[in-house]
C-alpha cells in the first residue's frame, strides 16, 4: 500500500473522527446514528493512522504530495 493521504488530510481526518467517536459515545444521538457515528469516526481514525484510503484508491486522489516516479 503506497501512501495516498497527507499530512493536512490525516490531520483533519483525527480531528473529525474522534469527534465523531466521542460524539457517538456521549450519547448525542438516537440509538442507531450514534454506532454510525463511531463507526465513522474509526474509520476515519484509521485512514489517518496508516496514511491510506481505500476510497482515495478507487477515484484515483492523493493528497499525499509525493510525486510518482512516472513524472
Amino acid at each position: 500500500m503506497k501512501a495516498n493521504v497527507g499530512t493536512i488530510d490525516r490531520v483533519l481526518r483525527l480531528v473529525v473522527g474522534a469527534a465523531a467517536i466521542a460524539f457517538g459515545y456521549m450519547g448525542g444521538l438516537a440509538a442507531p446514528w450514534n454506532m454510525v457515528a463511531i463507526a465513522a469516526g474509526s474509520v476515519f481514525v484509521l485512514t489517518a493512522v496508516i496514511k491510506f484510503c481505500p476510497l482515495y484508491l478507487i477515484v484515483g486522489a492523493n493528497s499525499c504530495g509525493v510525486k510518482s516516479a512516472d513524472s
